[in-house]
């Protein structure tokens, strides 16, 4: 299992970095090698990624959602990953976007890929692509403001 932490500084209000954090359709717009995020429901999405050359499918559940705070998530399927996205107020109009995911690689390419640093490497440039593309909008594309707790909270 490797553990991959991230932050990036965004110049938009934390309200705006979350909501579209939670538009999951729009993730294949700024993370590399996702194909398709299908939201079917409020805590389930179907993901479609290319991870060096092969396609891979997966399901992943929402575990924990809390407006402006944080996203976080499990695979159901597929390759196993977990992570959290936190979201910082900085000052008014900045935010702190942090990710950390558990990725256990599987299967030949993706163990290669994380020993490479490929993953790391791919996490960081999504942050970036993501700064840009809310920078540039300046506005969330939509939002969800619903509350997921974990189980037995």
């Amino acid at each position: 299992m490797s553990t991959v932490t991230k932050s990036v500084d965004v110049d938009v209000p934390v309200r705006t970095a979350y909501n579209q954090w939670t538009q999951f359709e729009s993730f294949p717009e700024f993370m590399e090698g996702v194909e398709r995020v299908e939201q079917r429901d409020d805590q389930h999405t179907h993901w479609v990624v290319k991870v060096g050359g092969a396609t891979r499918e997966f399901d992943a559940t929402i575990t924990e959602q809390h407006p402006d705070e944080r996203v976080a998530w499990t695979t159901d399927s597929g390759p196993k990953h977990a992570g959290v996205i936190t979201f910082h107020r900085l000052d008014e109009g900045k935010t702190r976007v942090t990710a950390q995911m558990d990725i256990d690689p599987e299967g030949f390419t993706e163990n290669v890929a994380d020993k490479l640093g490929v993953v790391d490497a791919r996490v960081s440039g999504d942050l970036k692509r993501f700064k840009s593309f809310i920078e540039e909008r300046g506005r969330e594309t939509g939002s969800w403001r619903g509350d997921v707790d974990r189980p037995g909270s």
